[in-house]
């Protein structure tokens, strides 16, 4: 089964260690180099799944909300699913591009309607790292089964994201992106979904007072707490938790690279900034030949440090000790201490193993979340920052459609 965790994401770029399955940060799954590894996951999805269908069938009461959820699971993980149970809940859509209002201008969105669904509710899905944004096509397929479900769905393309980076402008564009749907469905409060950093984000759209009325709900999904500890993380390839403890635990290279994409400039002088975020940019596209010929636009000395963080060879705890140099930046993007505005239930899914934002800043986060708000907060190792991790069992994943049941029960409330 598709994991949820890239059930509610877009993709971002591979980048595989130790062979294992393709991890990929900063929120998003993309097209893997290795053709076999999604038909892998669609085979085992499906086997595993039509056997859990059937034991909710005979076992669940009542049944009907977790075959929604299954079905809707199933629909993503194998798009060309056939028989009654993959068909369960399912309706045809119409698909629309539109334009957000929002303070900065118009925003760049598409929606997904289920047709002839009187008073359908409605979730804002928000995309993760990549350039492709709402076009990405996983994020699409995940609309479209969500949308299937009878919930109208918007995707609005948030600029910072698509561009790998985490900035506090992006919660205006998810706050303005509920809002949006809210007018759009007779003024109902609808739901706000987020992946990795954009979970951080949605997080902070729901407690912002502007936003309170439109948003009904919110799924994060292996968000972050509190960015600065994040960037601890990276520093020592440790994780800290809210009991005390501190677990070691290698930090994706990957991720670091993204945070350090958002900074550049504590790592290049200011007349080099431009061309050595340009580089760096190009090479998370996966376009090397593009990203040399924008390195040697730069200064010899930052050419050179731009290229050791490219060849994972930079001094990465130095620069992330640039960056601490300026918290108000981390704050800015960060949940703590802004969750007590919070007027919207909440659903928290992390990955237990994850590398790029650990699980430990979920746990913070069930932590900070008004108990009265938290309706699930679940830890999976099925999971590890998007991707499915090895094969799940039964109880994980029956633990995964528990999850999405319980979030399609709060967006038809």
């Amino acid at each position: 089964m598709a994991n949820v965790t890239s059930l509610l994401s877009t993709s971002n770029e591979p980048h595989t260690t130790d062979g294992a399955a393709p991890c990929y940060a900063a929120g998003a799954m993309t097209e893997t180099k290795a053709a076999e590894a999604p038909r892998k996951r669609r085979r085992i999805g499906r086997g595993v799944l039509l056997v859990l269908l059937a034991a909710i069938v005979l076992l669940a009461r009542p049944a009907d909300r977790h075959l929604r959820a299954a079905s809707l699971l199933l629909r993503f993980a194998d798009e060309h699913a056939q028989g009654f149970l993959p068909e369960y809940g399912k309706h045809t859509l119409d698909e629309s591009l539109t334009e957000v209002p929002s303070a900065r201008g118009p925003v760049r969105a598409r929606v997904y309607s289920p047709v002839g669904v009187a008073n359908a509710p409605g979730v804002v899905i928000v995309h993760g790292v990549h350039r492709l944004a709402i076009d990405e096509p996983r994020l699409m397929r995940f609309a479209r089964a969500i949308a299937a479900s009878g919930v109208v769905v918007l995707t609005p393309e948030v600029k910072e994201i698509a561009d790998y980076r985490i900035d506090a402008a992006s919660i205006e564009t998810l706050g303005a992106a509920a809002h949006s749907l809210r007018e759009r469905l007779g003024d109902r409060p609808v739901g706000l979904m987020g992946m990795s950093f954009a979970g951080g984000l949605a997080l902070r759209a729901a407690s912002d007072g502007a936003f309170a009325k439109d948003i009904g709900f919110v799924v994060a999904i292996g968000a972050h707490h509190d960015m600065r500890r994040v960037l601890e993380f990276f520093k020592k390839n440790e994780t800290s938790w809210p009991d005390g403890h501190k677990e070691a635990l290698t930090a994706h290279p990957y991720g670091a690279l993204v945070l350090l994409y958002s900074h550049v400039e504590a790592l290049v002088p200011p007349a080099d900034a431009a061309a050595a975020r340009d580089a760096i940019r190009l090479w998370l596209w996966d376009d090397r030949e593009a990203s040399k010929a924008k390195l040697a636009e730069l200064s010899a000395e930052a050419r050179a440090k731009v290229e050791a963080l490219l060849e994972g060879k930079a001094d990465v705890p130095a620069l992330i000790d640039e960056i601490a140099k300026h918290p108000e930046q981390a704050l800015s993007v960060s949940p703590a201490g802004h969750l007590g505005e919070l007027h919207a239930p909440v659903f928290l899914l992390h990955g237990a193993t994850d590398s790029v934002i650990p699980a430990s800043e979920t746990q913070w986060l069930a932590h900070d979340v008004p108990p009265a708000l938290l309706r699930a907060s679940l830890v999976t190792p099925a999971v590890e920052h998007v991707e499915l991790r090895g094969e799940p069992s039964l109880a994980q994943q029956w633990e995964l459609v528990r999850f999405m049941a319980g979030v399609l029960d709060v967006a038809k409330e």
